[in-house]
């Protein structure tokens, strides 16, 4: 896929600086898409979602000084209780409605211990649903912002026309 192959290519150009990275996706069937690609190109990799039995050994090998320079991992697995210092650099390759959610997994490469500036990339397809993801993100961002400045944050809720165009 196209997704797939993107990540790909940024593995080669952030492996070969000697950097390691994290692809996160909320579908673990688009990390299904990643992976071959990955694999295609003989890039190390490990991998952690739902299924992952042993969390912290996969979190260890990761970590390791020698372990893989890719780590694939599924937003909900791997958004929080994890010290991800080892990656420099975080792709986001699917966006999820809720910004809470992708800030968390964006958050486990920004821990005490990381030495490296922290790049995070988001992959966004033009003309898609991303793009009104993107706009809802915004939108509960800007109404976060504004009940924490003291707002009521009336009239920033998600109308049933903006829902119907998110879905369409």
């Amino acid at each position: 896929t196209a997704t797939g192959a993107a990540a790909a290519a940024e593995a080669r150009g952030v492996a070969a600086d000697g950097r390691r990275w994290r692809v996160v996706a909320q579908w673990p069937s688009l990390l299904d898409r990643i992976e071959p690609a990955l694999a295609a190109q003989e890039s190390k990799h490990c991998r952690l979602d739902g299924q992952t039995r042993d969390r912290q050994g996969v979190v260890e090998e990761f970590q390791s000084p020698d372990g893989p320079p890719v780590m694939l991992v599924s937003l909900k697995a791997g958004g929080t209780g994890l010290n991800l210092t080892a990656a420099d650099h975080v792709f986001i390759v699917d966006p999820w409605w809720n910004p809470a959610v992708e800030d968390q997994a964006m958050d486990r490469a920004h821990r005490i211990g990381q030495d490296k500036p922290v790049m995070v990339v988001r992959l966004v397809s033009r003309d898609t649903g991303e793009e009104k993801i993107l706009a809802l993100q915004e939108k509960k961002r800007l109404l976060a912002g504004s009940i924490l400045d003291g707002g009521s944050g009336a009239g920033a809720g998600l109308t049933r026309e903006e829902l119907l165009e998110l879905l369409s």
